[in-house]
């Protein structure tokens, strides 16, 4: 059976007596662990939450929170991991929409409950601390006290286990609906390509409640261990490898951009490091370049994916990379080959297949695809049509099978007729040695319809536009050349690095043309 309490029972049959957690407070082993996940999943049943009811985690990384993820999965209860980063406003809309029977939150967002529009929450409210410096709210280890060890729930292949609201760089978050099949198949297709083993420590960086932490669940399928970050910082990264022999890191390309401008990864003991994998958005080539020198002997996977697929699609894997450097510097801007069992389509506006090695939107089949979206019909109707996923990015396969991610559809730009892949001018931009990270978008033009924008950060002094223009006329076409420049001091982005094109935008319009 594809679910994660026969996962969890096969890893402990397998592995019970290896490493399962490290951490400052102890080590546990699979067999420890799989007890205090029981013990937990009877305080969630002890909560009034019987199978197929949800509640939510608003929770930094830790320990507890893992536990409390797969107690849920053990109990058959749905998790909600939230943005903790989002306003109070948001918060209640998807835990309104979730229809969360309790909330188990970290005792620095306790206060968030004291006023509206979360305050009607306050009676469902634990806290997770394991002694909470308040006693007005519930703690959880006072509950588990009182908790039996609950027997694992007999969940079937396609129930839904968690509801992950999608961080998009646009308008308000959808829940999607990943069911026990959607997450052990992925973690199957990745097993071949990560090749984990009960001796691997993966290192919990990326924010619990974003899709990417579920890449994890390959290496607790082969009894690997797990280290967590409650917050992330270069020096913190760095430190937690070297001290805790982490052998897996995933990461997001501005940390590794932050690591390489703040820290020396040569300056610690990584011999351990084996892998880098990172993903949620393309990496800089140059910086990329310099984080392959700078970690010497690791490997690296670029991963594409989406909340939707559960997350993984496609790894370029450490023999792409490889390649990348010397034969192929186009495969480091791709996002490698499909994972085993993904089908990928490339289809027109009008939902024709486009020729082979041809651009189109990218629709995917497969056993990671989600169930679909929590209460949004109308949005399910539009992205899961006819035994596909369309999942709004523009891409290609080429004849070595590589697949090259070109734009968000959305992002991409139509200006005098012609479409410009805003991917392609930012790689161009970002090789100017004046500019230390660009995005382009489009913004309304009387005679174009819609006209490129280029938002720079400066390395520096903002360089001249014409300069910039001159050095884009040996890279780019005409057309893909921006003629309007806004500089900044630095992008607004999501929790994992995405730029948030629509507040350039908005910033633009309303400074009017620079």
């Amino acid at each position: 059976m594809l679910t994660l309490p026969h996962l969890l029972q096969n890893t402990v049959q397998a592995y019970g007596r290896r490493r399962a957690i490290i951490d400052p407070a102890g080590e546990l082993s699979w067999n420890e662990y799989l007890e205090r996940v029981a013990r937990t999943a009877g305080l969630l049943r002890g909560l009034g939450l019987a199978p197929g009811h949800r509640f939510a985690t608003l929770c930094r990384n830790s320990v507890r929170h893992a536990q409390l993820l797969l107690a849920g999965f053990w109990a058959g209860v749905v998790p909600a991991p939230l943005n903790f980063r989002l306003a109070p406003a948001e918060l209640d809309a998807m835990l309104e929409d979730a229809g969360c029977g309790a909330i188990m939150a970290d005792e620095e967002f306790a206060p968030l409950f004291e006023r509206a529009p979360l305050s009607r929450w306050r009676d469902r409210v634990v806290l997770v601390a394991a002694a909470p410096a308040s006693g007005a709210l519930p703690a959880m280890d006072a509950l588990l006290e009182a908790s039996p060890r609950l027997a694992a729930h007999e969940s079937r292949e396609n129930d839904v286990a968690l509801l992950l609201y999608t961080g998009g760089t646009t308008g308000r978050g959808k829940g999607v609906r990943l069911t026990h099949r959607n997450i052990v198949a992925n973690a199957l297709q990745l097993a071949r390509v990560m090749a984990p083993g009960p001796d691997d420590v993966y290192l919990h960086v990326s924010p619990m409640f974003h899709s990417t932490d579920l890449k994890a669940t390959v290496v607790t399928m082969f009894g690997g261990g797990h280290v967590y970050l409650n917050e992330f910082s270069p020096r913190s990264v760095l430190e937690a490898i070297e001290r805790n022999g982490v052998t897996i890191a995933s990461l997001v390309p501005t940390m590794i951009v932050g690591i390489l401008k703040e820290a020396d990864p040569r300056s610690h003991d990584l011999s351990r490091l084996r892998l880098i994998s990172y993903g949620t958005a393309p990496m800089d080539e140059q910086w990329l370049r310099k984080a392959m020198a700078s970690f010497g002997h690791v490997g690296f996977h670029q991963c594409y994916g989406l909340t939707e697929t559960s997350p993984y699609l496609a790894i370029l894997d450490e023999a792409g990379h490889r390649l990348g450097l010397d034969a192929r510097p186009d495969l480091l801007r791709s996002a490698g080959r499909l994972l085993p069992g993904t089908m990928v389509r490339f289809v027109d506006d009008e939902g024709r297949d486009a020729a082979p090695g041809e651009p189109g939107e990218i629709l995917v089949g497969g056993p990671q695809v989600a169930d679909g979206y929590h209460n949004r019909p109308q949005e399910n109707a539009t992205a899961f049509r006819d035994g596909w996923l369309h999942t709004g990015d523009v891409g290609r396969l080429d004849q070595d099978g590589y697949l090259h991610i070109l734009d968000r559809k959305k992002d991409m730009v139509i200006t005098g007729g012609e479409n410009v892949y805003t991917r392609e001018v930012e790689a161009v931009l970002q090789r100017f040695p004046g500019i230390a990270d660009a995005a382009v978008l489009g913004v309304p033009d009387a005679k174009y319809g819609e006209a490129l924008l280029a938002a720079i950060v400066p390395a520096g002094a903002p360089p001249a536009p014409e300069d910039i223009i001159r050095f884009c006329r040996d890279h780019l076409g005409g057309y893909k050349i921006p003629r309007r420049f806004m500089f900044v001091e630095a992008f607004p982005r999501s929790p994992l690095g995405k730029i948030r094109k629509h507040e350039l935008r908005d910033i633009y319009l309303a400074s009017g043309p620079a």
